[in-house]
């Protein structure tokens, strides 16, 4: 889809719409990729804990957001070099190069069950089966499809605060949105050490409760240097949170459902986001209170995982088999150590 933007461009056949094709088609194929992904990770660890799970997903969350630091660095730099067609071309070779180097690794994906091949609506019915009747599984889907109803505002607007309530100039909104990277790296590799001290609902509930309470003291103070740090943490609690809630469902969730089980999870949860950002831009514009806005946001961000945290997201580590349960002492609050006491649901339905 890349290499055929420069392609077409060198024929003066290129155009808008084929660009808003390739970019859909693009992101589409992308969501295979990331459901796949999700479903390796766990045959990749080599371990069964749940901590060598989120410590793996916490390394490769900091890879991507190192990569989102430096890629469009380096992007800047060579387009007063090369032109734009090759350095397309360019990062097309690159997802070759990708799919060579997965091609490498020899052991096994999550080899599913033998049985009938099943159609794809088949594959959606199952997977939504599964998330709906577990109540973990259930229960993190709504949480995120909240939160992120309620928080893409936060993200969305950002220019706008910035500009606003900060007074920041162009580059101090980029140092923003660096500084959004930097959190995330440093609190993306302190997941594994977090969550081998604390249990899994004091590391991603209270992730996301402090992360309400720092976008209100965010909203609060007018000093571009004190909120430019406070929002680097902001966004790393954010993904620590995501990487707490991934790993979770690579715990429960057996093999060969993990697939389908993240695809339907993120339509769910992401469906929210641009209903949020549309309704959160009105509420802004029919207010003129950007600050207040980003106030209520942070209020509700630590209501939601506050009530959320009295179902069974507070006790999940009972939900996680045995054979993955870590023995899970929340140093914090001394709690127990976790034993399976309710068996993985043997029907594909959470």
């Amino acid at each position: 889809m890349i290499a055929s933007i420069p392609l077409l461009a060198s024929m003066d056949r290129l155009t808008v719409e084929w660009i808003y094709v390739a970019t859909f088609l693009g992101t589409t194929l992308s969501i295979c990729f990331n459901s796949a992904e999700f479903a390796a990770i766990p045959s990749l660890v080599p371990s069964d804990s749940a901590e060598a799970i989120v410590s793996a997903n916490g390394r490769i969350q900091a890879s991507y957001s190192a990569a989102a630091v430096i890629g469009p660095l380096l992007a800047g730099t060579l387009v007063a070099f090369v032109s734009i067609p090759l350095l397309l071309l360019v990062d097309a070779a690159s997802f070759l190069f990708s799919a060579a180097s997965l091609g490498i690794i020899r052991i096994g994906f999550n080899v599913a069950e033998q049985g009938e091949k099943k159609s794809i609506r088949q594959d959606i019915v199952e997977g939504l089966r599964y998330v709906l009747s577990h109540p973990v599984l259930r229960n993190i889907s709504a949480m995120m499809a909240l939160v992120n109803l309620v928080g893409a505002t936060a993200g969305a607007q950002l220019v706008l605060y910035g500009k606003e309530r900060l007074q920041a100039s162009d580059t101090q909104i980029g140092l923003l949105f660096a500084a959004d990277s930097l959190g995330v790296v440093v609190l993306s590799l302190s997941a594994g050490a977090l969550r081998r001290r604390w249990r899994f609902s004091t590391v991603a509930l209270g992730a996301l409760m402090l992360s309400g309470v720092l976008t209100v003291v965010f909203a609060a103070v007018p000093s571009y240097w004190i909120a430019l740090p406070l929002w680097a943490v902001i966004s790393g609690l954010g993904i620590l949170f995501n990487i707490n809630t991934g790993s979770l469902r690579q715990a429960i969730v057996p093999n060969h459902m993990l697939g389908r089980v993240i695809s339907v999870a993120m339509v769910l949860a992401w469906s929210a986001i641009p209903v949020g950002a549309f309704i959160g831009g009105l509420v802004i514009e029919w207010t003129h209170q950007v600050a207040l806005v980003y106030a209520a946001i942070g209020v509700l961000t630590t209501l939601i995982p506050f009530c959320f945290w009295f179902t069974a997201l507070g006790r999940a580590e009972l939900y996680i088999p045995a054979r993955d349960a870590p023995e899970a002492t929340d140093r914090g609050g001394g709690g127990t150590s976790a034993k399976c006491v309710r068996p993985r649901p043997a029907a594909p339905g959470p």
